[in-house]
């Protein structure tokens, strides 16, 4: 049984919805290049990859630079403030604080605006550490590898918990368990068939199995 130490979370999807900011951003900067827009279900799954990714998928390379920096640009200013903490989130997070665990947010998010939001928010005392989108260093496996370096963490005792695809992978790639959750972007059947060690459909029940020691039961 693994007795995890190191708690690596993923931001959007998985502690805060910030899915209206999100696509606000990325709708301002399809209409700042005078481009359409994809439709809400398509722009669902550009919550949790990094934005050089997304954008590569939807618009000419020449241009992928630029829809970064106009998406940016609304973020910083108003993107970063339309979100919210999912429910159970701040429970989860005093606990940890005041458990024998040590816990980082890796995300996707350029890390400037992780900080930001995790401030606005009010949880940025909770963690050890916030990692995220740096411009030579943006793939979800990149930033776990950059915290785990920070941390000093054991891989056996690490553990990334995210929503989609992306985190899974990342945890994967590095050589740490992974804990998919269901109510974020993703579903359960893109998590295990990436590699999902564990699934949760709650805050609560990872907070239970993580203090019981019962991941495995999840």
């Amino acid at each position: 049984m693994q007795n995890f130490k190191y708690i690596f979370f993923d931001l959007d999807g998985t502690l805060v919805d910030s899915s209206v900011g999100i696509k606000n951003a990325f709708q301002h900067a399809f209409t700042s290049l005078n481009i359409k827009a994809p439709d809400s279900k398509e722009l669902d799954t550009f919550i949790g990859p990094p934005l050089e990714v997304s954008f590569a998928s939807v618009v000419p390379e020449t241009n992928v630079n630029q829809a970064i920096a106009f998406f940016r640009e609304y973020y910083k200013n108003n993107g970063v403030f339309e979100a919210q903490l999912y429910k159970g989130i701040k429970e989860l997070l005093l606990e940890l604080e005041h458990s024998d665990y040590h816990v980082y947010i890796t995300t996707s998010k350029n890390e400037p605006m992780a900080h930001k939001m995790a401030q606005y928010l009010e949880i940025d005392k909770h963690f050890n550490g916030i990692f995220g989108s740096l411009p030579n260093s943006y793939h979800k496996a990149d930033v776990i590898t950059r915290a785990l370096n920070n941390s000093h963490a054991n891989l056996k005792q690490s553990i990334i918990v995210g929503d989609t695809k992306f985190d899974m992978i990342g945890g994967k790639s590095v050589g740490i368990a992974t804990l998919g959750v269901l109510w974020g972007f993703g579903n359960k059947k893109e998590l295990t068939d990436n590699g999902a060690d564990f699934i949760s459909d709650s805050p609560q029940k990872i907070l239970t199995a993580l203090v019981n020691n019962t991941l495995h039961e999840l």
